[in-house]
């Protein structure tokens, strides 16, 4: 996937804002709070942060081309990088950030997810 790939699936995702920060990082939030980065220092090789649950923070961690997002995971969140081509290629590195957005926006208040228009059933 490439950073405009990435910017346009986060872009198509509810609610969803970006912002240009920490370098060149294309950094993606729900209701403020981030939720995907794209970028690195190796600007030449794309890599992707996210959100994940805690099983799958434990499966992905040690899989090839995934890593403990470095910073985040070093204070104890759940947040993975993919820095490598993965077998499963975009579709997968897809879910991942869709289910990033969803977890991150469970985070938020529930006024926060009504005002937004997230979450409601």
């Amino acid at each position: 996937m490439t950073y405009a790939e990435f910017n346009d699936f986060c872009g198509a995702l509810p609610a969803t804002t970006y912002v240009m920060q920490w370098g060149k990082a294309h950094v993606w939030k729900v209701g403020g709070k981030v939720f995907a980065i794209g970028g690195w220092e190796k600007e030449s090789d794309p890599a992707f942060t996210f959100k994940t649950s805690t099983l799958n923070f434990n499966i992905l961690r040690d899989e090839p081309g995934f890593r403990a997002a470095p910073y985040m995971a070093a204070r104890g969140m759940k947040w993975i990088q993919q820095y490598a081509v993965i077998e499963g290629g975009d579709a997968d590195l897809k879910d991942y950030i869709q289910e990033s957005h969803r977890l991150v926006s469970l985070g938020l208040t529930k006024a926060q997810q009504k005002a937004l228009g997230l979450n409601q059933r």
